[in-house]
């Protein structure tokens, strides 16, 4: 039944992308395609070094971020190995939406011999965090250029106000969701379950236990800087789209994470999305697919090949771990 549902999850999330990616070249002009075509064509490929760099940095630095998060827990893994799992998790996401979270905490707990219900709770509160982000940089991208998405960003919230019916509905379920499993924790808190419930409230819990606040800021705005560098790398990497400045990359940041979220990778969501804002810039409907596609591709290579090569180091680097420590040799 658990399968079916992750491939009924996995086909209808797929179809979505494939459908926009139907609608958005359905709906294209053939100067239109034409324009994408021969912007992509000129692709200055040397600026995906750079970028390929800034991908591996930000999953480092997130890493090095939810090493601190495990701390209070008594979980203490090394970098490389946090960092490999990491990226094994990304991968599983491009094929399954969403389990990447589940898969990375399970090769963690599998090398490094510890519980991965409580890495669990730390992840969820890491993307709460996250969420905590995105929408402080979605409120200042729309605030710094109201002039030009003042229309777009107001539609956004219009709609959004009106479905306060929905959102109180959400915010009941999850109050009743968390009396819930308090309930069952509370009367069966010594069997499988109990301790499964409290390994997640213990991981949510540790992100107020930090005692380096301030190194877990500091990571999460590298990660987030990694993140809007590579979009403005993404920029200069096309001669259609090189002279875009610093707040449209901000905007795109938002819409662009908003399509990762949206379809398995970003596929056929992100360069929609990235196309639809920068036609309010001035971009034909060909630039902005071009350099919406471009960006997706980066980023997806980025991950299957960075996730690829963590599944082969992986146990060789263990294997290693292994051997020095039986030698008396520490490794990080």
């Amino acid at each position: 039944m658990k399968a079916l549902k992750l491939v009924l999850q996995y086909v209808i999330f797929l179809g979505l992308g494939i459908a926009i990616i139907y609608y958005m070249f359905n709906n294209m002009t053939s100067e239109d395609k034409a324009s994408m075509y021969s912007s992509i064509k000129e692709t200055r490929l040397w600026i995906f070094i750079p970028v390929i760099i800034s991908g591996f940095l930000s999953h480092w630095f997130r890493a090095l971020r939810w090493k601190l998060m495990l701390k209070p827990i008594d979980i203490h893994p090394t970098t490389t190995n946090t960092t490999l799992a990491i990226l094994i998790g990304y991968l599983v996401n491009l094929a399954v939406p969403r389990m990447g979270e589940v898969a990375k905490c399970t090769v963690l707990a599998k090398y490094e011999h510890v519980p991965a219900d409580k890495m669990i709770g730390t992840v969820l509160a890491e993307r709460a965090f996250d969420v905590l982000i995105l929408a402080l940089i979605t409120f200042s991208a729309f605030a710094l250029q109201a002039d030009i998405i003042g229309d777009f960003a107001q539609s956004v919230f219009g709609a959004f106000a009106a479905k306060t019916t929905l959102l109180l509905i959400a915010v009941t379920g999850l109050v009743f969701m968390i009396l819930l499993l308090v309930f069952i924790y509370r009367r069966y808190r010594h069997s499988r379950i109990g301790k499964f419930i409290k390994g997640l409230a213990d991981g949510v819990n540790s992100i107020w236990l930090l005692k380096d606040r301030w190194q877990f800021i500091s990571y999460t705005i590298l990660i987030w800087g990694m993140y809007y560098l590579q979009v403005m790398m993404g920029f200069w990497s096309l001669p259609a789209t090189d002279h875009l400045g610093v707040l449209v990359g901000l905007v795109v940041l938002v819409f662009g994470s908003v399509g990762m979220i949206a379809t398995p990778g970003g596929i056929g969501a992100y360069p929609a999305l990235v196309a639809l804002i920068l036609a309010r810039y001035g971009l034909s409907a060909g630039d902005g697919q071009a350099l919406g596609w471009v960006s997706w591709a980066a980023q997806a290579v980025i991950l299957i090949v960075l996730g690829v090569a963590a599944l082969i180091i992986l146990p060789i680097y263990n294997r290693k771990k292994h051997h020095h420590a039986q030698t008396g040799v520490d490794t990080k």
